[in-house]
């Protein structure tokens, strides 16, 4: 984010939660634990701007030695993390409980994937992206929303499938 452009932890955290939370989150804690250690590291820079009428303001900016390790990073082979996803392995071991829990246990997906769908669709974007950067930002965004609608999809299927099973 800081390749992006300079930035206060205050700052990083907002952009995180208005642009990328659908994929990469981030508490406060950690966007100052992680920025300290980028200036550590020497990955980035920190200027404090000193305010009489609030606290102190830190911006970090990304180094010429952060920027390369940056491309690195994106040169570099991706490793698939191990998935886990707490509510399908609720879900696989579900048919224990009545079929009425069931339909609250889609219900709660349902309700948090309708919230995650409406957020991202009030990010936003701008009808012709500038330049390359605009346009990879959009199609981040436009994945999280077709992953969300894709949720709400699944779940309509499956919900139609519980219709079918006898208690």
């Amino acid at each position: 984010m800081l390749a992006i452009r300079p930035m206060s932890g205050y700052d990083l955290k907002k952009v995180i939660d208005d642009s990328v939370a659908h994929f990469w989150t981030a508490d406060q804690s950690q966007v100052y634990r992680t920025l300290a250690g980028l200036v550590d590291d020497g990955l980035a820079s920190r200027r404090t701007k000193v305010q009489d009428d609030r606290p102190n303001l830190h911006l970090h900016k990304v180094t010429n030695s952060g920027l390369e390790e940056l491309d690195r990073w994106l040169a570099s082979p991706l490793k698939s993390p191990p998935t886990r996803e707490p509510f399908l392995a609720r879900l696989f071991f579900a048919d224990r409980r009545p079929v009425g829990e069931v339909r609250e246990l889609l219900a709660a997906r349902r309700q948090e994937a309708s919230e995650l769908l409406a957020t991202l669709q009030a990010i936003p974007v701008p009808a012709r992206p500038a330049d390359l950067g605009q346009v990879l930002r959009v199609a981040t965004l436009t994945n999280g929303i077709a992953h969300a609608q894709a949720e709400l999809d699944w779940l309509d299927a499956t919900e139609r499938q519980l219709e079918e099973v006898r208690p």
